[in-house]
This record gives structure tokens, C-alpha cells and sequence, in this order.
């Protein structure tokens, strides 16, 4: 098997239009499983098929555990895209990163702001063997880079609308 392909430095480009461009559109569909209830003991499923995964509650909020939740898909989603940024930015700037590692934990928790539920993340960047200052103008060129980081400071378009078989 070939080694996959890095992604193009072309990505850091930047874009000149007045919309959004679409790039590329990441699709899963969640049902709720036994349970019927997606958090407890639902089925995640890409439209591609790459992605099945079983969906259970963790211990901490009264579930059994036993598959993954969505704070551990969006951590998972947010320093896979931070450490491919990071990547990108070290090798349009010539920097050589090894056993670079992005540690992202995604908390589910009370909001006091309103009563309700919010999440918090935090993201740890380990670059072993570059100079601190350097690491550190890499990380914060990387923060206002990455997408997820963008979105955790900025917000995120979303649209919320209900299906109608009719």
C-alpha cells in the first residue's frame, strides 16, 4: 500500500470571492439505537461508509459506556484538524515537526449562563525539539488557521431545519 499523499501547501492559499466556496461536505446520519436515544445507544454513520460507530452515554452522565459519545468525536475532529493546520503551516515555513501530537479533550457540561449545557475544549500542542518562541508563533499562526479553532472562537453557521416526508 502507498503511503498516503501530505495535502497540498496550496490549501494555505488564501480566498478571494465574496461567498463561501464549498470545498468538501463531511455527511453522517445518527439514529437512536435499542434505546431510541442516539446518546444512549445510538449508531453514527457516514454516507460513505468509513465511519460506523456505536454511540453509548458515558458512566459520568448514567450510561453503561461501551462505545464513543459526541464530545470524543468532535475532540477527535478538532485536533485531527488543528494538527494537519499546524503541519501544513510548519512546512510552508520550513519548520520540521517530529512526534508532533495534538491532545484535545471536549468537556459536556453545566452552562450558568442560562442553566442549560455547554461544551468547553482544551488543546494541548506538544512540538518536541523546536525552540519555545518558535512553537509558540507556530501554534498561534495555527489558531487563527484552523477551521475548529476558528469556529470554537468565532461561531459556526448552522442551519437547523426539519425534514418533512410530505
Amino acid at each position: 500500500m502507498d503511503k498516503p499523499a501530505r495535502p497540498p501547501l496550496t490549501l494555505l492559499d488564501k480566498f478571494r470571492g465574496s461567498e463561501f466556496e464549498e470545498i468538501y461536505t463531511g455527511r453522517v446520519r445518527v439514529t437512536g439505537g435499542e434505546a431510541a436515544h442516539a446518546r444512549a445507544s445510538g449508531v453514527v454513520r457516514s454516507d460513505d461508509g468509513s465511519l460506523d460507530l456505536e454511540l453509548r452515554l458515558p458512566e459520568q452522565m448514567g450510561g453503561a459506556g461501551g462505545g464513543t459519545n459526541p464530545e470524543q468525536l468532535f475532540a477527535a475532529g478538532y485536533a485531527s484538524c488543528f494538527h494537519g493546520a499546524l503541519m501544513l503551516l510548519a512546512a510552508k515555513n520550513g519548520i520540521e515537526l517530529k512526534d508532533a501530537t495534538v491532545d484535545a479533550s471536549v468537556t459536556f457540561g453545566r452552562d450558568p449562563v442560562d442553566g442549560l449545557y455547554n461544551l468547553t475544549a482544551n488543546i494541548r500542542v506538544h512540538l518536541p525539539g523546536v525552540e519555545r518562541v518558535i512553537a509558540e508563533q507556530l501554534v498561534r499562526a495555527t489558531e487563527r488557521f484552523c477551521p475548529y479553532a476558528k469556529m470554537a472562537r468565532q461561531g459556526i453557521v448552522s442551519v437547523i431545519a426539519l425534514h418533512s416526508d410530505e
